[in-house]
């Protein structure tokens, strides 16, 4: 078997993503198989790393594997994403771990390396994943971003922006209740969030919402620890899926949390799913945006669709439904 890049946030989940780490670790060198490793210092740092094993080995295939959360996978596939050269496989050792969660990776590390050892037999996976491109002047940088779980834009991505700066998310993660610091925020932010009017172009086709709480863009369903955003969003069939929470009274909001974590909130008339390849969104103020939970700026942005961009390792079953949704997807082109 080929050598096996390994980039690991130690930090992830608290430090706890260590002993994730030194789990799998132990598992490799006990089926002697060829590794290295390297180990993120601050964030961003994956994106480098991904990007620079990219450029050196860019005559040959290799495969980059994520250790920690959503935020490493997603800094591991933005440094990727240019290089054909690279497969990419997730060992979840973070706090929401959705990625691993939307592809059925096994929560334990033994369980989750043996299921990429056992993906690596035969050959990766082509997914679809989301672009991100802002015209805003508070945006991190000029870059396109890359998301391959969802993006938002509003009340959700004002609550990842406040978790993600935190203090409080590492002594409940101690406690391993990484998931209260979002209920925590989302109660805090509840009652002093002014929504906003939301201009949507989705397809060429423009919306106007008012009083809107937040918008989501999803490649797969889950998002927040575990909340099914997108119940019938599929990172194989071309499309985005975009879900818009608007004219809801502050209390109802509560009960559309409470109920998204079972996909159940897309029974209320104040959410409006749609399905898209490119999206355009506009708002009358600068309104915070993530992608992949991480913090990168505001409003104005695109979204579009990569239709087939990223190689990933998925588990065995979930690659063949993934093909069968490919399929299907060209056969009604």
């Amino acid at each position: 078997m080929e050598t096996i890049y390994f980039i690991v946030n130690t930090q992830a989940r608290n430090g706890h993503c260590l002993k994730t780490w030194q789990s799998v670790e132990t598992e490799l060198q006990k089926h002697d198989i060829k590794y290295h490793a390297f180990f993120t210092r601050y964030r961003g740092h994956a994106i480098e790393l991904a990007s620079d094993l990219a450029k050196k080995n860019v005559q040959r295939q290799i495969t980059l594997v994520a250790v920690g959360g959503d935020g490493t996978m997603h800094e591991v596939m933005n440094g990727a994403f240019p290089f054909p050269n690279v497969s990419i496989g997730f060992i979840p050792g973070g706090s929401g771990n959705d990625f691993s969660r939307g592809f059925f990776i096994p929560s334990k590390p033994k369980s989750a390396l043996h299921c990429l050892l056992d993906s690596m037999k035969d050959a990766p996976k082509w997914i679809d994943s989301g672009k991100v491109s802002s015209n805003s002047k508070d945006s991190k940088d000029s870059k396109d971003r890359y998301f391959i779980n969802n993006m938002g834009v509003g009340f959700d991505a004002l609550i990842s922006y406040e978790v993600n700066q935190s203090r409080m998310k590492k002594i409940l993660n101690k406690l391993r209740m990484g998931r209260m610091i979002y209920v925590y925020y989302l109660l805090k932010k509840l009652f002093t969030y002014r929504c906003s009017v939301l201009d949507i172009t989705i397809d060429g086709k423009k919306y106007t919402f008012h009083d809107t709480w937040f918008v989501t863009v999803s490649n797969q369903p889950f998002y927040g620890g575990g909340m099914k955003i997108a119940p019938t969003a599929s990172p194989c069939d071309g499309i985005l899926n975009i879900t818009i929470v608007h004219e809801l009274s502050r209390l109802k909001l509560l009960l559309v949390f409470i109920s998204v974590f079972g996909g159940k909130h897309v029974g209320f008339k104040e959410v409006k799913s749609f399905e898209g390849r490119k999206i355009e969104i506009q708002t009358n103020e600068a309104l915070y945006v993530h992608a992949d939970g991480e913090y990168i700026g505001k409003t104005p942005l695109e979204v579009t669709i990569q239709p087939s961009a990223l190689s990933v390792f998925l588990k065995k079953g979930e690659s063949e439904a993934c093909e069968w949704k490919e399929r299907k997807m060209n056969d009604t082109r």
